[in-house]
């Protein structure tokens, strides 16, 4: 059975935050809210949390995990970035996007694409999942909350907790934080490509969705 802490969506409760965290360095999975939806996340260096991810969200090896980052700094120690990459990083973040970026040698080869040596990264722009960052003073490996068969995210608490109370350690329920995935953008050789359209503006890029 989870734990289940109710937090505030703009001033989250700093002795709930640390006691988060702590279930998240022990290895806890956990579900917390994001500025598009709510995730799925965990500790980067625990090797039993990417197949728990994989089982609840019904996807393979070939799946792009995301790192939840603090801010640019804490990308490039992560990922390869150069000027122009950084550029556009710059303008988009924090915000509702999820970036596919070179993986650098700083991250455990299990969390990288198999064949391209990727990850996804992004800075989200909700205060809770940032107090959580700020408390770990890492990032959190995560997948959104999409379950197999289902067409959109998970956004409503009492439903994440009839269907996840037993496969996860933590639901954090914020309130609504939105149903709508992110923009993920592949930043990996050259101009931006489109992978998903999602909540993040496509201007900021150029890009235009089918």
């Amino acid at each position: 059975m989870a734990d289940y802490f109710e937090i505030h969506p703009k001033n989250p409760q700093p002795r709930l935050i640390a006691r988060a965290a702590e279930i998240i360095r022990r290895g806890g999975l956990v579900v917390f809210p994001t500025d598009s939806a709510y995730a799925l996340g965990g500790h980067l260096g625990d090797p039993a949390l990417l197949e728990r991810i994989r089982r609840i969200r019904g996807v393979d090896e070939r799946h792009h995990f995301t790192l939840m980052c603090r801010d640019l700094s804490e990308i490039a120690t992560y990922a390869r970035v150069d000027n122009v990459q950084y550029r556009l990083l710059k303008a988009a973040t924090p915000g509702s996007y999820t970036f596919i970026l070179e993986g650098t040698k700083e991250l455990p080869r299990r969390v990288l694409h198999p064949k391209r040596k990727t990850i996804g990264l992004r800075v989200p722009d909700h205060p809770v999942v940032l107090a959580l960052l700020k408390e770990l003073n890492e990032p959190i490996l995560s997948s959104t909350l999409i379950l197999p068969g289902d067409e959109g995210p998970l956004s409503d608490s009492e439903e994440i907790c009839n269907r996840l109370e037993n496969q996860v350690d933590l639901i954090i329920d914020a309130g609504a934080c939105g149903s709508g995935a992110t923009t993920v953008i592949n930043l990996v050789g050259g101009a931006p490509e489109l992978v998903r359209a999602g909540k993040g503006p496509l201007e900021p890029f150029g890009l235009v969705s089918d």
